[in-house]
């Protein structure tokens, strides 16, 4: 949680940047003759080139750009995307390009697209071998590109952008689209266009196979009061006009599936053009977990009395408003959510059993399919159905629940971000397959949050590794709120859902940088790379939502202030980088990487601030009224800061900032933001002295027993700190004095006009050896004096018996889980690191993905590290993982931990993540780790090696403290010997 692994992340991507050409420098490369690309990339290295060369086919340069081509018979959609590459050619050259449905009089070379069996130009492409598409015909989404010669009498050469069916032929466009400079976000997030008077194309043949995950798409939810309202004020509500953007930024992003906006809305209803226009872009429409058969509760609640939503009573109401939605929307591209829930996303028959609760479910679901085999198609295994396995309903496929096996069982995550649920291995069988609903935005217990993105990539890369490892290849949909401001977080994962192994764990930074070069360009790409990782990293400690005055602790291992210097320094280098952009790339950036950065550490500080309002006040401190300013300043910032995020552009994203995040008291966000509740002090008549210990939130003089540091020892040779601060109206004068001559301060006199932080550090080489004490005396002129005690534990001989080990003589210490001395692989697999993860620089976790648990034997995957214990008996450890859910029902999540050769003691961490009836399930959500604790009896202190096992795998490690550590939020910062972090 310092900044070590921030600069060594740092430094990576320096040197990463320092092999990584200029964007339209590597665009510029030229491709061999045939080139087949397997892996979705972004954008293309060496697919377009701005300037002319004798092998490119310059679709822009001093003549009007290349028309194109596209059949009238074409699919509409197809169309569509032809008209937006028109614009983009104009976006990027400023001369758009023409669309003809003829290739009569085609003066200059064309760009030819179409979709195989759609275009008679590209069908006879085909036929007479001159475009060779055996590589994507048939196939779901695919395209080729291809420069042909002689493509049409009178054509000496063309481009062609060829689709095996309508979305692959309109991601083949969008392809392009990107390539030239044009981003999926350049009117969803402002990104300019960098302009250029040339355009070639270099690529002669690049195919594009099937994406892996079938369906991948997000959910626009709790939509308000932010995006609501912004929709409202900018189209009039959740019409066809908005949706138009939305379908357009699905398909540059290569998604295809929707469920759109719920809360007050009825996306089929509110606007007939807005399934017409849907199926016609190509996107998929669905409905959410709690909306079956194509159905908004809206359009419901327009229609019938609340209590109606009840199966049970009203099966016949039910039914009916099921067979009108599918009737009205059979001729579109659906998939159909089956089963039911209880109105308002709740629980459908709460004070039943899991039992009674199936069966009705059963029923439920028999009586649905057989309703979209008489509006649908008889073969009901045509027709895409899922059943969204989502909090009860989990509970009730465990006991019994009969889905029938063309269905897709929709997995999903815990709200957080942490898988419940993978398929078995006999359910890898079903024809229906799986799919895995995801959270980056949430309403509901511990606590909602939807303000702003608190998603790491590499959690996600993490744990959608996992969905796709174990089967989950159906559906990919994400819950994304607002849509803004996620927008790295959506593109990642619709990017990861179109070929997750290519995004491996190693690939995640290199994906970051990718897009900030593509929307900033690269002279600035690694610094905003390590920014927006960062922030979004911080932010997952504990989202913002969740942060209290009391988080942070501000007494113990200076956890408030590592915290705080983190946000500031990265507000200082989100500031600097926008300092060094052209006018045009501001906007996007506010949006993207510094309005994320400025809020979330405005917020961080603010409520450290009001915890040291609170702590100062009851020591008496004068400052506690200057941490009640700050407090008020910053939490007007807040509202600054959204109030510019609204009114930029002159107001095009008014309302997106409107979402209330401070001040939470339950689950449910607040109406307003409320301050943080803080105090003012009267200061006491006159001067009068005040000093506070670390460790302690007592003040002296006056409190008992005497003031005293925690101890300092030889090997972890802490630095502590002693604060000298007024009590009083008036300014004290103060004198510090060891009473030893191997106790150091920096400050050895001041005065309290601002507290004064005194570091305290030991000269061991002058010290006595074996348990002292000596102490620091605080004089002032006001006639105060306070004794500091400085107690020390000297072991002169524990460096060389301790070398290359970690710990410390006197309390608890950190080991990151990337510090291990030796990495014991299996055929299990071995323990990797996972960089960036979690409150770590890596995290550990066992590769590749492995079939079951492993025996806890010396075969077995295990970690090694040497440590040094100072004492024999019991040691406590706690390993702090990542709160991964218990994912298989036929195994735990258990890790098992030893000392030399002690026997391993396993610990499961599957049963307090099991459910969220649990106590523990809402700490783990909340604090994003999970401590599993250990105890291992040692016979004499020493040298010694901690040994971690895998047993069950899909755990992941972030670090181990051994010892009591002090009450923290992180525990002990990590030893200097590992990467800390």
């Amino acid at each position: 949680m310092n900044e070590t692994d921030g600069m060594n992340r740092r430094k990576t991507r320096r040197r990463t940047a320092a092999h990584v050409l200029s964007w339209a420098g590597r665009l510029c490369a030229v491709l061999l003759l045939a080139v087949t690309v397997s892996a979705w990339a972004m954008p293309r290295r060496g697919m377009v080139a701005f300037q002319a060369s004798p092998h490119s086919f310059c679709i822009a340069g001093e003549r009007q750009p290349s028309p194109l081509y596209v059949a009238s018979e074409d699919f509409p959609g197809v169309a569509r995307a032809v008209h937006d590459l028109a614009q983009d050619i104009g976006r990027v050259t400023g001369k758009e390009a023409a669309v003809t449905h003829s290739t009569d009089q085609l003066q200059l070379p064309p760009i030819l697209v179409g979709t195989l069996g759609k275009s008679a130009v590209i069908d006879a492409l085909a036929a007479n071998g001159k475009l060779d598409v055996s590589a994507i015909r048939g196939q779901w989404e695919s395209y080729v590109l291809q420069t042909v010669s002689d493509p049409i009498p009178g054509v000496k050469q063309a481009f062609i952008i060829a689709g095996s069916d309508k979305r692959g032929t309109i991601y083949g466009v969008y392809d392009v689209s990107e390539n030239i400079g044009v981003s999926p976000w350049y009117w969803w997030a402002d990104v300019p266009v960098q302009h250029h008077d040339t355009i070639c194309m270099h690529a002669d043949r690049l195919v594009q196979g099937p994406p892996a995950v079938k369906y991948r798409g997000i959910f626009i939810n709790d939509e308000a009061p932010a995006m609501s309202a912004w929709t409202k004020e900018k189209f009039g509500g959740f019409n066809s006009k908005m949706y138009t953007h939305m379908f357009e930024l699905l398909l540059r992003l290569r998604a295809n599936y929707l469920w759109p906006a719920m809360w007050g809305s009825a996306f089929n209803e509110d606007d007939a053009l807005n399934p017409r226009l849907a199926d016609e872009y190509g996107i998929v429409m669905g409905t959410s977990h709690h909306e079956p058969m194509d159905r908004a509760q809206n359009e419901f609640d327009r229609r019938y009395k609340g209590d109606q939503w009840d199966y049970i009573h009203h099966p016949d109401v039910m039914e009916n408003f099921w067979r009108e939605g599918v009737r009205r929307n059979k001729a579109d591209e659906n998939i159909y959510t089956l089963g039911m829930r209880g109105r308002n996303d709740s629980s459908m028959l709460p004070n039943a059993s899991e039992a009674e609760n199936a069966a009705v479910l059963d029923k439920i679901i028999d009586r649905q399919r057989r309703i979209l085999a008489e509006e649908v198609n008889p073969d009901i295994t045509k027709v895409p159905q899922i059943l969204a396995i989502y909090k009860e309903v989990e509970e009730f496929y465990a006991h019994g629940m009969k889905v029938p096996d063309d269905v897709t069982l929709l997995w999903s995550d815990n709200n957080f971000g942490d898988l419940r649920r993978v398929p078995t291995a006999e359910e890898r069988k079903r024809p229906g397959g799986a799919g895995m609903y995801y959270h980056f935005d949430y309403v509901g217990a511990p606590r909602s949050y939807k303000w702003i993105n608190t998603n790491p990539l590499p959690k996600i890369q993490e744990q959608m590794n996992l969905a796709y490892r174990y089967g989950a290849d159906r559906i990919w949909i994400v819950n994304v709120g607002d849509l803004k401001p996620m927008e790295l977080p959506i593109e990642f994962f619709l990017t990861m859902a179109l070929d997750p192994k290519a995004m491996t764990k190693d690939k995640v930074a290199d994906f970051t940088l990718q897009w900030a070069s593509r929307e900033f360009g690269a002279a600035n790409a690694a610094g905003i790379a390590d920014i927006v990782g960062k922030y979004a990293k911080y932010n997952g400690w504990r989202k913002p939502e969740l942060l209290s005055p009391k988080t942070y602790s501000l007494v113990n291992y200076e956890e408030a202030e590592r915290v705080e210097a983190a946000w500031v320094n990265l507000t200082k280098d989100a500031e600097a980088i926008d300092k060094k952009l052209s006018p045009d790339q501001r906007p996007a950036y506010f949006e993207l990487v510094l309005y994320p950065v400025m809020a979330s550490a405005n917020l961080t500080r603010l409520y450290i601030a009001a915890g040291r309002n609170a702590l100062y006040a009851a020591q008496g401190r004068v400052s506690a009224n200057a941490q009640a300013k700050n407090a008020r300043a910053l939490f007007a910032e807040d509202k600054a800061l959204a109030n510019r995020y609204n009114q930029l552009l002159g107001g095009k994203w008014n309302h997106m900032m409107d979402q209330t995040h401070i001040g939470y008291i339950g689950w449910s966000d607040p109406k307003t933001n409320v301050m943080p509740e803080v105090r003012e002090i009267v200061p006491k008549e006159g001067a009068r002295l005040g000093v506070a210990v670390e460790g302690s939130e007592k003040a002296w003089p006056g409190s008992s027993p005497t003031a005293a540091l925690p101890a300092i020892d030889t090997l972890g040779d802490q630095h502590r700190w002693i604060d000298v601060f007024g009590r009083g109206a008036g300014v004290v004068k103060f004198t510090a004095r060891p009473s030893e001559s191997w106790i150091r301060i920096d400050q050895t006199d001041g005065d309290t006009g601002s507290d004064r932080r005194l570091r305290v550090s030991i000269d061991w080489n002058a010290a006595p050896a074996g348990r002292v004490s000596g102490s620091i005396v605080i004089i002032g002129d006001s006639g105060e004096t306070v004794s500091v005690a400085v107690p020390i534990v000297h072991v002169p001989t524990v460096s060389q018996a301790v070398r290359g080990a970690l710990g410390n003589l006197t309390e608890a210490f950190t080991i990151p889980a990337g510090a291990a001395q030796k990495n014991i692989g299996a055929s299990e697999g071995q323990w990797q690191p996972i960089p960036d993860y979690g409150r770590v620089a890596s995290a550990m976790e066992v590769f590749p993905i492995p079939g079951g648990a492993a025996a806890t034997s010396e075969s077995a995957p295990h970690l090694e590290y040497a440590i040094y214990l100072p004492r024999a008996g019991v040691i406590e450890i706690s390993a702090l993982i990542a709160p991964t859910q218990k994912l298989h029902p036929d195994r735990g999540l258990r890790l098992a931990l030893s000392i030399d050769d002690n026997e391993p003691q396993i610990v499961d961490g599957g049963a307090a993540s099991s459910s969220a009836k649990v106590p523990s399930y809402s700490k783990l959500a909340a604090d994003n780790i999970q401590a599993l604790d250990f105890k291992q009896t040692i016979g004499k202190p020493g040298r010694h090696t901690l040994k971690v096992w895998m047993v069950d795998p899909d755990v992941v490690l972030e670090y181990l403290i051994v010892g009591a550590a002090k009450p923290s939020y992180f525990g002990p910062p990590a030893s200097a010997v590992g990467p800390g972090y």
